[in-house]
This record gives structure tokens, C-alpha cells and sequence, in this order.
């Protein structure tokens, strides 16, 4: 079963400047709520009980968010206001759930998966890049669905158009499905001419806990940082099985200004 999520959350949001150099991107507002929480209930809703929080000093207002009782056990004092009760009803629900472990370096999402092996209790877990917003269906649950079908790791996948490959991670393919195939490789940023598929790597992941074996072995590559790609291809190399869930729901990129503009709009009129 799965029932733990890694959700890093170090990074230093530098394409969403200047407004991340006052709050972190995962706390701006998309449509009323912080782009956090739609991840939160996107694993809740598919069977989470725990969630660590990778962050960086840079990032306490992330466990401040959550972690704020005083200030709203006195608000809630003076005014009563039932929407700020059941608001905080639900951050205190959060609470329970949430550890956190500290990268304070930008060391890549291999590092911080890595500062995780302690707390991991289970062989498999789930791992969510906050940039990534899936709507509509819960990605996170059809992946736990394919886990529990295949008994290996899965990583969420989409079709992209084939001038915009060189942006993304790619995967190799074999023995594809109607929702899912079987991973041979996976290709970060490969140009169009070298680029095995159109199937891009999103951010949600179930990988197995010996990966953190893998990645000790990592020396950090480009831009210095240490990539969870590289640990997932040497357990491919080693004949582990990954899957690329081909998921149903829409995908929002959060990552950018303009993306996270996007993603405002799109889930307003969804909501609407």
C-alpha cells in the first residue's frame, strides 16, 4: 500500500520572480486556495496519510501556513467567522499529516528524495512536483491503480508536441497499452531528432524505496544537482520495472508566470 508522498518544495521559484522573493510559489493563490493544497487533496483523495515536505530556510513560511494556531484560534475568538472555522478545521487536518526535512542547498530532486530515506516506511511511495498541476481526474490515484496492477513503479506521462520534446524528460517505450507501457529508458531534454517518443515525464512519480541506493551512487550532473531521472534509469538498467501512466486528467504547468496565469483561468472556468 501506499500511503506516504514526498512533495519537494526547496526550490527557489526563480522564474516565478519577483513575487517568489516574498512568498513561496507553492503558497500563491490559484482561484482561492495555494497551489499546495490542490496537490494535497489531489493524495488525500487517492489514499495518503503522510506527506514530507522537503524545504529549505528559505521556505518556513510553508510550515508557517500550516502551523499557525495562535493566530487563528484568536481571530476565530473575536469574530466567529464559520468559513475561517472550517478553513482552519482543514489546515489542522493537514497538520497531522505533514513532516518536514530540510535541503538547504539546491542539490536536485535526487538530493531531496534522498533526505527522505529515514522517514520512508513502506517499498513504495509517491513523489509530486508542485509545478505540476493534473485536473479533472486524480492522477495520483489512477497511478496507485496501475501500481497495484503491474507491482512495479510508475511515472505520470503525456503526449507532447514533438517541436517542444527538447523541454522535457522523454520516455523510451515497449509493449504500450491503451493507458499505460512499459518504460526502456527515459531522455532528459533530447533533441528532436534524438528524442526516442513524444511521451513526457510529468511530476508525479511512485518509485521504490531501494532507489535511495541509486542515488547515493549519483555524482551531481548538469547544473551541479543530483537527478532523480539518473537513479530511475539505473534501475532500469538493472531490469526494474517503471510504467508510464498515461493519464486522463489536464495538465497545468505552475512553474511559470505565464503558466500559473493559465492555471488560474482554467480552473476557474472548470469550477464554473
Amino acid at each position: 500500500m501506499i500511503k506516504q508522498a514526498i512533495i519537494p518544495l526547496a526550490g527557489l521559484g526563480t522564474r516565478m520572480l519577483p513575487l517568489t522573493s516574498v512568498i513561496p510559489k507553492e503558497l500563491m493563490p490559484i482561484n482561492g486556495k495555494p497551489n499546495l493544497q490542490y496537490i494535497l487533496d489531489e493524495c488525500i483523495e487517492a489514499g495518503i496519510k503522510e506527506f514530507i515536505f522537503v524545504i529549505s530556510k528559505k521556505k518556513i513560511p510553508i510550515k508557517n501556513y500550516f502551523f499557525n494556531d495562535n493566530f487563528y484560534k484568536k481571530i476565530i475568538r473575536k469574530k466567529k467567522d464559520k468559513r475561517l472555522i472550517e478553513e482552519y478545521k482543514r489546515i489542522k487536518k493537514y497538520q497531522k499529516m505533514i513532516k518536514f526535512v530540510y535541503q538547504n542547498k539546491p542539490k536536485g530532486t535526487g538530493d531531496a528524495v534522498l533526505k527522505c530515506k529515514k522517514l520512508i516506511k513502506n517499498k513504495y511511495f509517491l513523489m509530486l512536483l508542485p509545478d505540476d498541476l493534473i485536473i479533472k481526474h486524480n492522477c495520483s490515484k489512477e497511478m496507485i491503480k496501475l501500481h497495484n496492477e503491474t507491482n512495479g513503479s510508475i511515472i505520470a506521462t503525456k503526449r507532447v508536441e514533438k517541436k517542444s520534446v527538447s523541454r522535457w524528460g522523454i520516455l523510451s517505450i515497449k509493449n504500450k497499452k491503451k493507458k499505460y507501457f512499459q518504460i526502456k529508458d527515459v531522455v532528459e531534454k533530447p533533441s528532436i531528432k534524438k528524442a526516442p517518443s513524444n511521451f513526457a515525464v510529468i511530476g508525479r512519480y511512485i518509485l521504490p524505496s531501494k532507489i535511495f541506493g541509486e542515488i547515493r551512487k549519483l555524482k551531481p550532473g548538469q547544473g551541479g544537482e543530483i537527478h532523480i531521472t539518473d537513479a530511475i534509469r539505473s534501475l532500469i538498467n538493472k531490469k526494474n520495472k517503471f510504467y508510464g501512466n498515461i493519464f486522463t486528467g489536464k495538465y497545468l504547468d505552475c512553474g511559470t508566470l505565464s503558466g500559473y496565469i493559465n492555471s488560474g483561468i482554467q480552473i476557474f472556468r472548470g469550477n464554473k
